[in-house]
């Protein structure tokens, strides 16, 4: 799990370090009209780094924690030494794709401005839900949700918080990261949406 652990490891710390630097913090962020005039493009893969509060840290790092662990050891299992290669291109790449959207629709208002891992982390959490849909998820310990119900229901809010847009976090991400993180397992392993189909086709209930 070696991987997961350096992603947590440099979030946290890039984070931390942005929170006491108002100037680093402004910097890193997501913000598509100096992109657009300023060819700024390192803040696509910048913003990922940083958080808008110590909860959306805690929040996104525990979640890259249970299902990176998992993507870590199912990549590892397909691809070989090459699996840590594909983690590591699946978080990234989600992370700048998921902003495009974002990028194209705010390019021309200098006040827009994003942040948050969540493009990447959704993508991860996605990606575990291909190769296990049934896989129960425990939210407070005693709630226990299939992933495929829990991911469905994570997108209706992502979709429903993106539509209020009252904070820096781009919860429009959590949607693109999630189709990104879907996609890039079943283009790259194609018997994954196999797989994906049987768990889904033969899940019970109350089994």
């Amino acid at each position: 799990m070696f991987i997961t652990y350096i992603i947590i490891g440099g979030t946290v710390l890039v984070s931390m370090l942005a929170f006491n630097r108002p100037v680093m913090f402004a910097e890193f962020m997501m913000n598509p009209h100096k992109i657009r005039t300023q060819d700024q493009y390192y803040r696509f893969l910048t913003s990922g780094f940083i958080h808008q509060d110590h909860m959306h840290l805690i929040f996104n790092m525990f979640s890259l924690y249970f299902f990176g662990r998992v993507i870590e050891q199912i990549f590892g299992i397909i691809w070989g030494d090459w699996g840590a290669v594909y983690y590591i291109a699946l978080y990234l790449l989600a992370i700048v794709v998921s902003d495009l959207p974002s990028y194209l629709k705010h390019r021309n208002n200098p006040r827009y401005n994003s942040l948050g891992a969540s493009g990447g982390v959704a993508a991860v959490i996605f990606a575990s839900i291909v190769f296990q849909p049934i896989q129960k998820i425990c939210l407070f310990i005693a709630i226990c949700i299939p992933g495929f119900i829990l991911g469905t229901a994570y997108i209706l809010y992502s979709y429903y918080q993106g539509k209020k847009a009252n904070d820096n976090i781009n919860h429009d991400a959590h949607l693109y990261g999630a189709a990104f993180g879907f996609v890039f397992c079943l283009v790259l392993y194609p018997p994954s949406f196999n797989i994906f189909l049987e768990q889904i086709k033969n899940w019970k209930m109350f089994d």
